[in-house]
């Protein structure tokens, strides 16, 4: 079939060389829609991606909810004349002893309190056992 077609378009025999290599490299692709397994599981592969990048990132986010059920315990003084006390105090910013020290300072300060030490920061688990020692400073700041 491909030699009449040579002759006749006059190619030599060096041409046909090249010319049944090239024609022999270049196959039909199958037709896309009997090979539609793999792209449901490229597709897949990306909707595990972004469920995983959704989790990481919500887990990221600092949630606004459970800072209102975040507490620290502290010891404050006054002075002249010195007067001491143990209290309990709803933090408003991050549930982390670094950040209540600096929180609960300054809120003692506004009443005249010095701050000696945060003990811990709790949850809402470690109230009921506080409220008797904390006394009249149980959520007073």
């Amino acid at each position: 079939m491909w030699a009449s077609d040579d002759l006749t378009l006059g190619l030599t025999r060096k041409v046909r060389q090249y010319r049944a290599n090239v024609i022999k490299y270049h196959r039909p692709k199958a037709p896309q829609l009997l090979n539609v397994r793999a792209q449901t599981r490229s597709v897949s592969g990306m909707k595990h991606l972004l469920i995983s990048f959704a989790l990481i990132a919500g887990l990221a986010l600092p949630s606004t909810g459970a800072a209102a059920d975040c507490y620290a315990d502290y010891k404050a003084k006054q002075d002249n004349p010195l007067r001491l006390h143990y209290g309990v105090m709803q933090l408003q910013g991050a549930c982390k002893r670094g950040p209540a020290k600096s929180e609960v300072s300054a809120r003692l300060a506004r009443g005249g309190w010095t701050l000696l030490n945060v003990l811990s920061v709790f949850g809402p688990e470690g109230l009921n056992q506080r409220r008797a020692n904390a006394g009249s400073f149980y959520l007073r700041f």
